[in-house]
Parts: C-alpha cells; structure tokens; sequence
C-alpha cells in the first residue's frame, strides 16, 4: 500500500508541474526542493514496506515478477528431480547422504523443517517399497493363473519379483535331496516339501514369507495343469483339451450345427488278421499305423473324435474353425496313407488303411450322460464319409462330391460315378484322389 500510496503522489506532482509549466517560474532551489521532499517520500515508503514484511528484499520484485516467476520454479524443478534421485538411488541400495540435509541447504529450512522433510522421505522410500513388493507379489499371482509348465512359471515369477525382492534363488526337490538350507523358505506342494527359496533383504519377514506361499501355490498350479494336460491330450484331441481347459463349461451336453469335413479310416481284412494272430501282434500293429496316422491328422489340424477297434474318425473345422478345412482333411488322408504304405512293405500280411472323406453339416458337441460323456459329430455329412471309407480300395481315399468341389482345380481325382451307399435312399457322388496341389 505505501508504494501505491508513492506512487500517485509523484504522479500527482508530475500532473501540477506539466499544467502550470508555463505559468509557473520556480528557482534552482525551489526545483531541487521538490525533488528531495519526493526522494524522502519514496524513502518513508520503503521503510514502511520494511517494518511491516521484515525484510527489504522484494520493495522492487514486481518490476521482474515474470523472472522471479521462472527462477522459482527453476527451483523446484532442481529439487524434485534431486528428491527422485535420492529416492531411486536408495532403492538401488547405493549410499547416499541425508536428503534434508541438501535440501535445508538449498532452501534454507530450519533444523526442525529439515527433521520433519527427512522424516518424510524415508517414510516415502519405505512406502515405494512397499508397494513395488506388493505389486511384485500380484504379479506372481498373475503367473501362477497362466497355463504354463513348472520352468516357466518359476522363470517368469523370479523375473516379476527381480526389481522388488532383488535375485530370487529357487532350487526344486530332486530325487528327494535338496541342498538348500540356513535362511531359505519352504515351498510346499500338497503337504510335502517340493523345493526352498532363498529371498534376499531383511525388512518384513511377513512379505518375504507371502512371496514364498504364492510361489508354492504358483508351483502347485503349474504342476497340476502339466498332469492335467498330459492326460486330456493323451486320451483325447489336444484341440477338444485345449477348449476344455480354457473353458469347462464346453464340457456341457448338447452341440451346435457345423460344417465340417469328416475323415474316417479302417483297415481293409482287419478281422480276418486278426483272427490267425495273437492279441499282442495286433495291438502291435494297430500302435504303429496309429503312431504314424494321428501325427499326420494332428499335423493338419484334425481333430480326433475317436478310436474304434481298428477304425478313427477326425473332424476337421470342428471345435475349432479352420479356412479350407476340405483340403486339410484331403492332404491329412494321402499323408496318412503315404506314411502307413512305408510300414506295410515291410508286413505284407499287415492290412492297410482305406479312407472316405466327407463335407457338410453336423451337429459337433458333447453326447452321452452326465456322468460319462464324449465329444462327437452325427449328421448326414458323417455317414456319408464312413460309407464312402467301405467303397475305397485299401491305400486309396474317396471323398464326396461338396470336398471335390471345394477342392476344384487343386485335386486331381478319378471319377467313380454316383454310388448307392448302404442306409441312404440318394446316390452319393464319389472321386478317388490321386494328388492335392
């Protein structure tokens, strides 16, 4: 207020001086007796100003506000970046000196501000820690929900806890020996001792134990899904196991109408092999075609629905849709007769594969009861695909006229005419395939 009050005044003797400039002679003395009652006045004014804010600094700030502006905030730009880098350098571990210190240095705090501002800070490195290692503890649990094997678990949770714990060691039970001892952490799968982790640092025993439970259960999951995976894609199509793991609830009974290409495939004179050999010299033979068939489906895509006897039937665009599904099922069929032909020269008294291929809709779902249930194709298009496997030769394919079609200019195949097959009133028309571009 007194730089206002200053401020009008000499802007008031200025506005008298220009008004009467030329009415108004006044002397050297009197001229220079004007100008100091002025300087006096500017004087009282600043000391005014002084007594009330205690300091003479910022009389005259506000001619440079825009500067002081920019340096202030110069200021604390340098601090926070300062503040980050004690902070990032003590999670690293490096050793620092006391942050207030530094900061009561720049800014000139008193001893208690500067108490109070490291107190602060260590409560703010000490929460950044905290929650990296509880962010570090989410992450393992993310990990041990993913569909992976054991190694893969364990590598992807010591590399989520790396920046929080620091170097996670995990050694795994082996042949029922285990070296790890002094501070190392349990890690128990079902009741039993199944490897120990050793997690570096000191502070809060209670989260080091937490990483070491969530690791166990992590280890525990990834366990049981590789038996879990082992046994479904052993006893039925990795495609139908894939789908059942990711999604219980396609085990429900009921199916939706599909096309779909059908493969079926048996071997020509089975039973009359089997009637002059042993059992073990057919379940023999039956492992080898199978061991060199299923490959050459899976391969393609193909799913299998089922083993019968000496006979297999694939689904191809079934659970899962497939582009051109026809020529997959076509080029699975001549790979797995090309395969099978190799064995069978070396066992002309082994039977061989014939093939039927079919195109069309199917009803694709899950049949059976609630206690026993399968995975199945029934319709019109599968039929036709088990009769056209009756007509064919041993070593050939046969596939109906939609696979043909969809097949034109790629396949090249002999035309048997249209066929009566057993059980359906229409003739079917049929095609040997020879090769598939």
């Amino acid at each position: 207020m007194p730089r206002v009050v200053t401020a009008f005044a000499l802007l008031a003797q200025a506005l008298v001086a220009v008004t009467l400039a030329d009415k108004w002679r006044l002397s050297w003395w009197e001229w220079h007796l004007i100008l100091t009652a002025a300087f006096l006045f500017v004087g009282y004014s600043a000391y005014v100003q002084y007594r009330r804010e205690g300091t003479a600094s910022g009389l005259f700030d506000g001619i440079a506000m825009a500067e002081t502006t920019r340096r202030i905030r110069r200021q604390y730009e340098d601090a926070l970046e300062e503040l980050v880098g004690a902070l990032q350098a003590s999670e690293r571990g490096d050793a620092t000196e006391r942050l207030a210190a530094r900061m009561a240095e720049r800014f000139g705090l008193t001893e208690k501000q500067a108490e109070v501002l490291d107190r602060a800070a260590a409560a703010l490195v000490a929460e950044r820690d905290l929650s990296g290692r509880l962010s570090a503890l989410v992450a393992v649990g993310e990990q041990a929900r993913i569909q992976a094997g054991e190694e893969e678990f364990l590598r992807g949770a010591v590399a989520a806890v790396e920046s929080s714990f620091g170097t996670v060691e995990i050694e795994i039970v082996h042949d029922g020996q285990l070296t790890a001892g002094g501070d190392a952490l349990p890690l128990t799968v079902k009741g039993r001792l199944a490897g120990a982790v050793r997690i570096p640092g000191t502070g809060r025993p209670e989260l080091r134990r937490t990483l070491a439970n969530q690791l166990a259960i992590g280890l525990e999951n990834a366990r049981l899904y590789g038996e879990l995976s082992t046994l479904f894609r052993q006893y039925m199509s990795p495609d139908v196991a894939a789908a059942l793991l990711a999604d219980p609830d396609q085990a429900a009974l009921g199916g939706r109408l599909v096309d779909v290409t059908a493969l079926f495939a048996d071997l020509r004179g089975f039973t009359t092999f089997s009637e002059a050999v042993e059992p073990g010299d057919i379940v023999e033979m039956l492992n080898r075609y199978h061991g060199v068939a299923v490959p050459c489906i899976l391969d393609n895509g193909g799913t299998i629905v089922q083993f019968v006897g000496d006979a297999l039937l694939a689904l191809f665009n079934a659970p899962a849709r497939q582009e051109d599904h026809e020529g997959r099922a076509v080029r699975a069929a001549l790979q797995m007769q090309e395969a099978v032909l190799s064995i069978a020269e070396g066992h002309p008294d082994w039977p061989r594969f014939r093939v039927g291929a079919n195109t069309g809709p199917a009803l694709v779902g899950n049949i059976g009861s609630e206690l026993l249930r399968g995975f199945n194709a029934m319709g019109d298009a599968v039929n036709v695909a088990a009769r056209l496997q009756t007509i064919a030769e041993p070593g050939q394919v046969v596939v109906g006229g939609a696979t043909y079609d969809a097949l034109a200019g790629r396949v090249t195949a002999t035309p048997l005419g249209d066929l009566e097959v057993k059980g359906r009133r229409q003739t079917v028309r049929a095609y040997a395939v020879e090769n598939l571009a």
